[in-house]
C-alpha cells in the first residue's frame, strides 16, 4: 500500500508545518479528507486555532467544521505524521538577501521526526535548487536516512492570494514535483484530494521552484513599468489611470497598474532569483531595475506630497497628514513588507505629523514592526489625506468625507495611491500615481 492509499484510509497522517495564511487553509482542506497534524511554533496562534479562530483573519469559524485535525506547537507531534507539508515564510533580510532560517529550521524539526517511507513536500517559495541543495541535506542529517531510498521529497509551490475568496487552494491549478517518478505520482494524487482545479506535474523539483519564482517576478517587472510610466506622466501633467484606461481598449494590452508593491511575495521573490543568478555569474538587470523602481515608490509618493504642501504655502513642520490604510494590500491584516511604511517614514523625516488609521491592521504589530501605531479616531484638521490601500471600507467614500477631515485647513490635498476617486474629486487638490 502506497502513502496515498494509507492517507486515504487514515492509516497514515499528514502534517502541515507553518499555519499562516498559506498553511492553515491547506491543513483544513486536507483535514476534511484525511488525518492531519497542524503544527506552528507559536503557541498563542495554535491556541486560537483550537478555538476555531484564524489568527490571519482570512477564514471564519465554519472553516474548521468537520476537520480531523490536531493543532500543536509540540515538535514531538510531528512524529505522528508520515507526509509532511512545509509552508513557512521565506523572507529577505535587511540586505535584500534570502532569509532561509524559517525553512531550514522547519527542515530540522521534520528531519527529527522522519521515518522510513515518509514524504516531505515544500510549499515555501525558494530559489531553484534550494530544496535539493539546502533542505534535503538537513533532512538526511537529522534523520540518518537517505532521500529517494528511505524517504521522498517534493516541491509544490503555494499559490494562495490573501484576501481573495475566489482563487483559493482548491480552485487554483497546483504545480507538483517529486524527487523521482514514484514520489511525483503519490504527491500529485495527495493534492488531487483537495484541488478541484487539478494538478500540473512538473518534470523536476527545480522546474517547480523556478515556475513559482517567475510568477511573481513577472508581475513585479510589469508593475515597475507602470510605476515608471506614472512618474513620466506625472511630469507631463496627465493621469496615468486615464492613460491606462484608454490603452486598455486594445484587445492585447496587458492590464497592470502602478502602486506600492509590498508583501511577502511580489516584493520578495525576485530577490531570491537575483541571488541565485549571481551564483551562475549573471547579474539580472531588468529584474533589479524593476525592484529598484518598486522599492522607491513609497518614498516617491511622500516627496510628491511634500512638494504639493510647500506649493500650497504650508509650513512642512506644522503640516498634518492622515494615512488611510497600512496593510500591504486591500482587505487583509498582513503588514509584512508594507511599502506604506516607507511613505510614512519619509513624511516623518521632513517633520510632517502623520496619523494612521486602518480597519484591518493590528496596532501592536505595527508598533513592533515599524515603530508607529494606529490612532483610534481621525481629527478634522489635516492638510492632506492619503488613501494608501483600497480597502472595501474606503471604496464608497465621497469628496465630502475627505473635506470633513480637512475642514480647518486651506488648500487641502487628497493623495489617491490606487486612483479610485479620480473622477469623483472636484474641489480638493488631487494627486495619484
Amino acid at each position: 500500500m502506497n502513502i496515498y492509499e494509507k492517507l486515504l484510509n487514515k492509516e497514515a497522517t499528514l502534517s502541515v508545518i507553518g499555519l499562516g495564511y498559506v498553511g492553515l487553509p491547506i491543513a483544513l482542506e486536507f483535514a476534511r479528507k484525511i488525518k492531519v497534524v497542524g503544527f506552528d511554533i507559536k503557541a498563542d496562534r495554535v491556541e486560537k486555532m483550537r478555538n476555531r479562530i484564524d489568527p490571519s483573519e482570512e477564514l471564519g469559524p465554519e472553516a474548521f467544521d468537520n476537520c480531523d485535525i490536531l493543532f500543536s506547537s509540540d515538535p514531538e507531534d510531528l512524529k505522528k505524521a508520515n507526509f509532511h507539508v512545509i509552508g513557512v515564510p521565506t523572507p529577505i533580510d535587511d540586505h535584500n538577501l534570502p532569509d532561509l532560517k524559517p525553512v531550514l529550521s522547519a527542515s530540522h524539526s521534520v528531519g527529527k521526526a522522519l521515518k522510513r517511507g515518509d514524504y516531505v513536500v515544500y510549499e515555501s517559495t525558494v530559489y531553484p535548487g534550494c530544496t535539493e541543495e539546502d533542505c534535503i541535506p538537513i533532512l538526511e542529517q537529522e534523520s540518518g536516512l537517505k532521500c529517494g531510498e528511505d524517504f521522498k521529497v517534493g516541491f509544490s509551490p503555494e499559490r494562495i492570494n490573501p484576501g481573495d475568496k475566489e482563487h483559493t487552494i482548491t480552485t487554483i491549478t497546483k504545480v507538483v514535483s517529486g524527487c523521482d517518478d514514484v514520489a511525483l505520482d503519490n504527491i500529485a494524487k495527495v493534492y488531487e484530494l483537495i484541488v478541484t482545479a487539478g494538478v500540473h506535474r512538473a518534470p523536476s523539483i527545480k522546474v517547480a521552484e523556478a515556475a513559482k519564482i517567475i510568477e511573481n517576478t513577472q508581475r513585479d517587472v510589469n508593475i515597475a513599468l507602470m510605476n515608471e510610466l506614472s512618474i513620466i506622466f506625472n511630469r507631463m501633467g496627465i493621469n496615468t489611470y486615464d492613460v491606462l484606461e484608454a490603452a486598455g481598449t486594445k484587445w492585447n494590452f496587458l492590464r497592470f497598474y502602478p502602486g506600492l508593491v509590498g508583501g511577502h511575495c511580489i516584493g520578495v521573490d525576485p530577490y531570491y532569483l537575483v541571488y541565485k543568478a549571481k551564483e551562475y555569474r549573471y547579474h539580472p538587470q531588468i529584474i533589479n531595475s524593476g525592484r529598484f523602481v518598486n522599492d522607491s515608490m513609497g518614498f516617491y509618493a511622500a516627496k510628491q506630497l511634500v512638494k504639493k504642501l510647500i506649493a500650497a504655502g504650508k509650513n512642512i513642520q506644522q503640516s498634518r497628514v492622515l494615512v488611510k490604510g497600512v496593510t500591504f494590500k486591500e482587505n487583509v491584516t498582513d503588514i509584512r513588507n508594507s511599502k506604506v511604511a516607507d511613505l510614512i517614514s519619509e513624511l516623518k523625516s521632513y517633520g510632517v505629523t502623520v496619523d494612521v488609521v486602518d480597519p484591518h491592521a493590528n496596532p501592536e504589530e505595527l508598533q513592533e514592526e515599524y515603530g508607529f501605531t494606529l490612532i483610534e479616531k481621525p481629527e478634522d484638521n489635516y492638510d492632506a489625506v492619503i488613501v494608501a490601500v483600497n480597502h472595501s471600507d474606503y471604496m464608497k467614500l465621497k469628496e465630502e468625507d475627505f473635506k470633513n477631515l480637512m475642514k480647518n485647513t486651506e488648500n487641502p490635498i487628497l493623495v489617491d495611491i490606487k486612483g479610485i476617486y479620480r473622477s469623483k474629486i472636484r474641489d480638493l487638490q488631487y494627486w495619484s500615481f
